[in-house]
């Protein structure tokens, strides 16, 4: 999963809308209105601010089509209590991704100033060829994230590394960031170590190892077309940099750096740490302090450099200087600006907008849930379903839509899942191509969403505009296609025996 936060939690947070005498069922049209409401907003913000919507357009979009959910509401007898308690249990959901996203902007300070990011850089400048680049970069995050389970944690140690090796190099960044995203989200759906791929199949009603079996048949040819298209990009793409500033860029960062092997311990750190399935939370925390310590024992004069503080003693500076990286971010000055601005990054500060962004996008989710509202959207979408195909591509849509509206990949599985259970069972269908469907569009489609919790992340993370990257991100905009083209075709559709299928529907009922 992608911010590793406890199952148990992640399974109790669809907030039920409150159905009693004192509520009118929500109609379609109350549904909708602050769904249309919402896309007008976003698209004029998108049209007035291009790139910037991000930096606060979208938040006030958020906002104003909550407030129109709350109105809505209000007219079908919901108290602002009520509404109140359902945003705030819906930003309770985003708590952990928010404490992950300020300790990420931590650790980014502190791995820079460590020379841990720059040692990534300078070995990735070393070995990777730049034909090759792109689909070696989706083919190490899969391998690592099917590892440890965990596509936040790849994004934030191997992908920052890989962006500035990919900017240092000439390449394309957004191309970059489609490989990461890719591979990691691959490595994440087939680990058994990833929440995520835990929680649809407890939701389904199945074992994970059925779940992750069944999910091969659309993921592996996804990151299959995935791969070749990140080899096409990269034979035809040429680098950016001549030799000569290839060079003087090793050069800096050995000059101001001294990279080497020693240097990345607090990356060993962290992915043993993951591996050990232990939350991302502490992990980063203790990666961030592991970058501390490093920078202290191999960075002295540096660190203390960073302080600017000539007034301090040198110990004195160089707590200061380990305080600001982690707070403020790490602030380059090896006198080339490419690199100067590569490496200029992290900080607590950093996350500000991101956090924004996500508080104003739970917010609107927490309005459309306990209202009723969403519930109401997929009672209709339920009601259009005519035959096992169109079940599935009905939860296709349903993940999707879900991730939209929630802005969290773990209620669009949750709250669509329970819901389109039922429905399963009823049409003798095994439980397996429920979570696959849950996957292939809630978990796979989240980092696509500038607003959503991974989406938010991936682009504060990677440095890198959601929308920048999205046409890029092949292996999570082809899943779905192929997952929903299954589903037409009915290949692939596993059935439950006739002598199951009284006992699955007793089961759900």
């Amino acid at each position: 999963m992608s911010s590793n936060n406890d199952l148990q939690q992640s399974e109790s947070v669809t907030i039920d809308p409150l159905e009693d005498s004192r509520h009118t069922a929500p109609t379609l049209l109350d549904a909708l209105i602050p769904i249309i409401a919402l896309v007008m907003m976003l698209t004029a913000a998108v049209y007035l601010f291009s790139s910037d919507s991000s930096y606060g357009a979208n938040q006030i979009a958020l906002i104003m089509a909550g407030c129109i959910g709350l109105l809505i509401g209000w007219k079908n007898g919901y108290s602002w209590a009520e509404m109140e308690q359902g945003i705030v249990r819906s930003i309770g959901v985003a708590t952990g991704a928010i404490l992950i996203l300020f300790t990420v902007g931590s650790l980014i300070g502190t791995w820079i100033l460590a020379g841990t990011v720059p040692t990534m850089i300078y070995y990735g400048m070393l070995v990777l060829n730049p034909e090759y680049f792109y689909v070696a970069c989706c083919l190490l995050c899969a391998v690592v994230a099917i590892s440890i389970g965990s596509s936040w944690t790849v994004a934030g140690t191997l992908g920052i590394a890989l962006v500035g090796v990919a900017s240092a190099m000439g390449l394309n960044v957004e191309i970059t960031a489609g490989a990461i995203i890719s591979g990691a989200y691959f490595g994440d759906k087939m680990s058994p170590l990833s929440d995520t791929t835990n929680l649809a199949p407890a939701v389904a009603g199945t074992d994970i190892f059925s779940h992750i079996r069944h999910m091969l048949w659309t993921t592996a040819p996804s990151i299959i077309i995935a791969m070749i298209g990140f080899l096409f990009l990269g034979f035809n793409t040429q680098s950016g940099m001549d030799n000569n500033n290839f060079e003087t860029t090793l050069s800096l960062i050995q000059a101001d750096f001294n990279p080497g092997v020693h240097l990345l311990l607090p990356l060993l750190v962290v992915f043993i740490l993951a591996w050990k399935k232990i939350p991302a939370f502490p992990t980063v925390i203790i990666g961030t302090i592991a970058g501390a310590v490093c920078a202290a024992l191999f960075q002295f004069d540096n660190v203390v450099k960073f302080a600017d503080d000539e007034t301090l003693m040198p110990v004195v500076a160089l707590i200061k200087g380990i305080w600001v990286a982690m707070f403020n971010g790490y602030t380059a000055s090896t006198g080339d600006e490419v690199l100067d601005n590569l490496l200029s990054r992290g900080g607590m500060s950093t996350m500000m907008n991101t956090v924004w962004l996500i508080l104003c996008a739970m917010t609107f989710g927490g309005i459309m849930e306990v209202t009723g509202l969403l519930k109401r959207i997929l009672q209709s979408i339920l009601s259009l379903v005519k035959s096992s195909g169109s079940l599935i591509l009905t939860t296709l849509a349903s993940g999707i839509g879900a991730n939209l509206i929630t802005a969290d990949q773990f209620i669009a599985i949750v709250l669509p899942g329970r819901m389109l259970k039922v429905e399963y069972a009823k049409r003798g269908l095994a439980p397996v191509n429920l979570s696959r469907a849950l996957e292939d569009s809630a978990t796979i489609t989240s980092p696509l969403i500038p607003w959503n919790t991974c989406g938010a992340y991936m682009a504060s993370t990677l440095g890198v505009a959601t929308v920048a990257y999205l046409p890029y991100a092949f292996f999570n905009l082809v899943c779905p296609l192929i997952s929903a083209a299954y589903a037409k075709y009915d290949f692939k559709i596993e059935r439950l025996p006739e002598a199951e299928v009284p006992q699955a529907q007793e089961a759900v009922a």
